[in-house]
């Protein structure tokens, strides 16, 4: 029922900047953590940021200080901004959602709810 729609990828030079927007349908927004997660192709799905109901957040390690996970105040929206992009950003992109576990970091097994992702290339 919980529907998750990203939106906001495209191809940038490095050093450039993009901002990446899921938008939150089908659920009430009270306990819950929501993320983004990224997979290029023979590398598992990896998580890149997340965020819990108080709006703690948490990054990897690769991201932390160039990349930025925010809600808007009806917690509806999922935003990432990204700036300062590596050709190793370059990935397709995931919203995903957790309505049980709720802990940061988010991990791949606790994910119950998944976009369908956006691309991100980074390239000059």
């Amino acid at each position: 029922q919980v529907q998750l729609a990203e939106s906001g990828g495209g191809s940038m030079q490095p050093g450039g900047s993009l901002r990446l927007s899921c938008a939150v349908s089908g659920y009430s927004h009270n306990k819950y953590c929501m993320g983004w997660f990224r997979q290029v192709p023979g590398k598992e799905r990896e998580g890149v940021a997340s965020i819990d109901s108080n709006r703690h957040t948490m990054y990897a390690d690769s991201v932390k200080s160039r990349f930025t996970i925010s809600q808007d105040n009806a917690k509806n929206n999922l935003y990432l901004q990204m700036t300062g992009l590596k050709p190793d950003d370059t990935a397709m992109y995931y919203c995903a959602a957790d309505v049980y576990r709720c802990t940061l970091p988010m991990v791949l097994a606790s994910v119950d709810y998944w976009g369908q992702g956006t691309q991100v290339t980074v390239s000059s």
